[in-house]
């Protein structure tokens, strides 16, 4: 098996809870409240942009010149789907919020970040990965299952769409080799940065269904 296989494995339970929740259960059927899709579209601009910090930081401890690349690239395309969202979405839905990070993506932006700058090249990956994995999952079994015609075709078509496909494909063969030439302690904290992620997706997904606000 590989690694990755491993990594899918220990993180199927919160996977499966992420598929399941109400609001990609909802977004699945168009019956998603539209205030719930404008909170996490606003949301996601907030984390994509510091996604991108996190990738960058992250490539620049490649030890090639070609991932290096490869994560400024991540990093450059997180910025593009961040610019679309404001010229697409933000208009369509008049999105004009302006009450910075909700808890959620507070956590996890802060999470990447700091696994970024801190932590090895192979941990930071790991973290790293399931925005991309996670998130192609997602698109795919909703574009499989959706109702047509769905209000939010746009959001389902780019995230089961072949060119995020390419970059999972790219981040998951990353991740792999890197791996292969780890040490078990290395491999031990990629799957815990693997898993934590992997919680905060759903700790993500939760806090845009709940509009959640902070409490002080």
């Amino acid at each position: 098996m590989k690694f990755t296989d491993h990594l899918w494995n220990e993180a199927l339970p919160i996977y499966n809870k992420i598929q399941d929740h109400p609001f990609n259960q909802e977004m699945m059927a168009g019956t998603l409240p539209v205030e719930k899709f404008k909170f996490y579209i606003y949301q996601d601009s907030l984390y994509l942009a510091e996604f991108a910090k996190a990738l960058a930081t992250a490539g620049t401890k490649a030890a090639t010149s070609k991932e290096l690349l490869d994560f400024l690239q991540f990093a450059q395309n997180a910025i593009i789907v961040e610019r679309i969202l404001h010229e697409s979405y933000f208009k369509e839905y008049v999105i004009d919020f302006d009450g910075g990070k909700a808890p959620g993506c507070f956590a996890y932006t802060n999470y990447l970040l700091s696994t970024a700058a801190f932590e090895s090249y192979e941990v930071s990956v790991a973290a790293l990965l399931p925005c991309f994995w996670i998130y192609k999952k997602i698109g795919d079994y909703i574009y499989a299952n959706q109702a047509s015609p769905n209000p939010y075709q746009n959001w389902i078509d780019a995230y089961a769409g072949e060119e995020f496909a390419a970059s999972v494909e790219k981040a998951l063969s990353i991740c792999n080799n890197l791996a292969d030439q780890a040490s078990k302690t290395v491999k031990d904290k990629m799957m815990e940065a693997y898993l934590m992620a992997s919680k905060l997706e759903y700790v993500f997904w939760d806090s845009a269904y709940k509009l959640e606000k902070w409490s002080v």
